[in-house]
C-alpha cells in the first residue's frame, strides 16, 4: 500500500513519519501531485500558520491537488483547518473541501490559556462508536465549531469539532500521532480501512 505525506511548508511532519514506521509503513513525503494521486491513502498533516501553509500549497499547485483526490485523505491539526472554507487565522481562504469556518478561541476566565494544550476527552458520534470518550493530545489556538460534518467533539472554552469528515476527507484536530495507543490505533484504521 502507498501511503503519501504532503510536503508544505508545516511543522510536526516528522512525528507522523514516525508514528506511521511503528507501524511498519513506510510512507513518501512528497509535494509531487503525481505520486500524491497514485497513493493508496493521503496524509495532510503540520503544525503552522494557515496564511503562510495556503500560500505554499497554492505556489506548489497542492491546492488544486488536494481538491482533486478521490482515495482517503487525512488532516491532522492544521490540515484539518486547511481543509476547511475560511479561517480567522489571517482572515484566510482555505481549501473549501469541508463548508465550515475556522474560529479562534476566546478566553472566558483568566485560566483559559490559548493555545489549548495537552490531554481531552473526544466524544466519538456514530453507528460504532466508542461509548465512552477517548483522551487524545491537543496543540492549537484555532478550532472548527461543531457543525454537520463533525465526527467527534472536544471541549475547551466551547465545544468544537475534534475530528470532522466529509466524503473521503476525514481529519483530526488532535494529534494522533502524539496520543499514545489510542492515537496509534485510529492511525491504523485509516490506513487499514480508509477511515476514522
Amino acid at each position: 500500500m502507498k501511503i503519501a505525506i504532503i510536503k508544505y511548508n508545516a511543522g510536526n511532519i516528522c512525528s507522523v513519519i514516525n508514528a506511521l514506521k511503528r507501524l511498519g509503513i513506510d510512507p513518501v513525503l512528497t509535494d509531487q501531485a503525481d505520486v500524491i494521486r497514485a497513493a493508496d491513502r493521503v496524509v495532510f498533516p503540520g503544525q503552522g500558520e494557515a496564511s503562510s501553509a495556503m500560500a505554499c500549497l497554492r505556489e506548489k499547485g497542492l491546492d488544486e491537488v488536494i481538491r482533486s483526490l478521490q482515495q482517503p485523505v487525512l488532516g491532522i491539526c492544521i490540515g484539518q483547518q486547511l481543509l476547511c472554507q475560511h479561517s480567522d487565522e489571517g482572515d484566510t481562504q482555505c481549501l473549501g473541501i469541508i463548508p465550515a469556518d475556522v474560529k479562534r478561541f476566546a478566553p472566558l476566565r483568566h485560566e483559559d490559556k490559548v493555545p489549548a494544550m495537552g490531554w481531552l476527552p473526544v466524544s466519538w458520534q456514530g453507528d460504532d462508536a466508542p461509548t465512552e470518550p477517548i483522551s487524545y493530545y491537543f496543540v492549537h489556538s484555532y478550532y472548527v465549531p461543531r457543525c454537520e460534518w463533525t465526527l467527534a467533539s472536544a471541549n475547551y472554552i466551547t465545544p468544537y469539532s475534534a475530528a470532522l469528515h466529509k466524503d473521503n476527507f476525514w481529519s483530526t484536530q488532535f494529534h494522533p500521532e502524539k496520543s499514545g495507543p489510542q492515537g496509534e490505533a485510529l492511525l491504523r484504521r485509516f490506513i487499514e480501512e480508509g477511515r476514522l
